[in-house]
């Protein structure tokens, strides 16, 4: 699996292979934003051509998605096939950085077929966190996960504590979808959604 780093520079360091044991520094804990996102319907765009829809998803990432994350100052990003994670300092950046590649996917996927364009669904959620040079990991690196899956297609869900800090930030309103149970979670989450509008949410 490929992990990123966006470091000040402005380039993303690939990290790759196991630490030797003498280098090997101990899990850092710490608060953290905490973005997924994927692709809605990415095994049925493979099965009807994969080649187009690889190479449409690695342009949105060349071109959009991983710039907005550089922009949005993401101190961790990892790809995880057709998928993201992804770790911000703070949940306005988290949420920002959301909204900005959703509108701008909108954009791009003008005049495809309905039925071909690669449209993502993302998750938010904030929190302690347990992060190392390879993977970042705790409950609410699990909630985002979960949250992603019942984000409108274009659109992001978020949890209560991320509406409550960005909400009053954000020019475009949540909605409140009440308290969910979610799989091998022990406590119902309350959930949020932001629908972006365009032709996702028709």
């Amino acid at each position: 699996m490929r992990t990123e780093h966006f470091t000040a520079a402005g380039t993303w360091t690939a990290i790759s292979g196991t630490a030797d044991s003498s280098t090997a520094q101990l899990p850092e804990r710490r608060w953290g934003a905490v973005l997924t996102a994927d692709v809605v319907e990415y095994s049925r765009l493979t099965s009807l051509d994969e080649e187009r829809t690889y190479f449409l998803y690695k342009a949105h990432r060349r071109e959009l998605i991983d710039p907005k994350m550089a922009e949005y100052r993401a101190r961790f990003v990892k790809s995880t096939g057709d998928g993201i994670l992804a770790e911000f300092e703070t949940a306005l950046d988290a949420a920002q950085c959301a909204i900005a590649v959703q509108e701008r996917m909108v954009e791009r996927c003008k005049g495809e077929s309905m039925d071909r364009r690669i449209v993502f669904r993302m998750g938010l959620s904030c929190g302690n966190i347990i992060a190392d040079r390879e993977d970042i990991y705790g409950h609410d690196v699990n909630v985002a996960a979960r949250l992603q899956t019942v984000a409108p297609a274009g659109g992001i869900a978020m949890t209560e504590k991320v509406a409550e800090l960005v909400g009053p930030s954000l020019h475009l309103p949540l909605e409140d979808l009440g308290v969910q149970q979610f799989r091998n979670m022990c406590l119902p989450i309350r959930v949020f959604q932001c629908r972006v509008p365009g032709e996702f949410d028709s």
